[in-house]
């Protein structure tokens, strides 16, 4: 037999199904990184190191991968610890941000496992090892049998992992934002037309009294945190000369109803808004020029 056919034979297999994967492996890795670049980096270590291995005695193609891409997350974890990045360090997670009308199918893999950019912010808190516990079992439903060796624990350790990471999660996330895309998008219409008109009472009006806004500038000035409604109210009015000249471009943010704000042509800021109810409750805002260009291009048909 022609060993050279087979081994040819066997990759081309091995490189379809992980294609297969592929979406499910960017979810899981943009769940442990909260970065979109590095995700996708992740990914093709991740396929290296399968294509370098082999697969002939996997049984479990899907959770054989997933352990892969986990323990390059890991390390990438490990290693922006270690390196203390200045410019992670206090700023916000890259959002999934797509048309209003629709995603695709990478789109649709990650937003399929979806969560909020608060519990994001939540999991960069966590231990690199608490934060692979918790979404490969919380998430992805791996067993802590299967975990435990990734981080080099007994299934009990891996377990306790968890449900350390659980309980800061739990404590730090608010509640489940308003499932009804079109009373998310009256609400967030609302604030816009108030922002633009320098309505203060109308935009205390849609805003929860506890409300949250982050602002992310960048990596050379520290995200900006503003609670309370009047104080993200008065936020809002500062901005105001932008947003009567702007136009804000409706996106969805991390599977909620947000917008790109376009300013001569060319994307200036990305919103994110978590509604509950009738008010908002969180408002995330990104405005580093670099960044806001990546994310909104799925918006702007980059």
């Amino acid at each position: 037999m022609d060993t050279s056919t087979t081994t040819s034979a066997d990759s081309e297999w091995l490189a379809e199904r992980f294609e297969e994967q592929r979406g499910h492996l960017r979810a899981v890795a943009y769940r442990m990184l909260g970065s979109l670049a590095e995700a996708d980096d992740a990914v093709q270590d991740a396929w290296l190191r399968a294509s370098r291995a082999g697969a002939n005695d996997v049984d479990n193609m899907g959770g054989w991968l997933t352990t892969i891409v986990a323990r390059v997350c890991l390390n990438m974890l490990r290693s922006r610890n270690r390196r203390h990045e200045e410019t992670l360090e206090g700023h916000l997670p890259d959002p999934i941000v797509i048309p209003d009308e629709g995603a695709g199918p990478e789109e649709e893999a990650i937003l399929a496992d979806s969560v909020g950019l608060a519990l994001l912010v939540v999991l960069d808190t966590l231990s690199p090892a608490e934060r692979l516990a918790f979404v490969l079992h919380d998430t992805f439903d791996l067993p802590f049998d299967e975990i435990a060796p990734i981080v080099g624990r007994s299934p009990e350790a891996a377990r306790q992992l968890a449900s350390r990471a659980r309980r800061r999660v739990k404590g730090a996330t608010p509640a489940e934002p308003e499932p009804d895309l079109a009373r998310q998008r009256e609400v967030v219409d609302a604030f816009v037309s108030a922002a633009r008109g320098g309505d203060l009472e109308a935009l205390m009006r849609v805003l929860d009294p506890d409300v949250v806004l982050r602002a992310d500038f960048g990596p050379r000035r520290r995200a900006e945190v503003v609670r309370g409604a009047a104080a993200v109210a008065g936020q809002a009015n500062i901005y105001r000369r932008v947003a009567q000249v702007a136009e804000v471009k409706r996106a969805l943010v991390n599977g909620t109803v947000g917008g790109v704000v376009i300013l001569e042509g060319k994307p200036f800021a990305v919103m994110s808004f978590v509604v509950r109810g009738q008010r908002i409750i969180e408002i995330d805002v990104y405005n580093d020029p670099r960044r806001v260009a990546e994310i909104a291009a799925p918006v702007m048909g980059g």
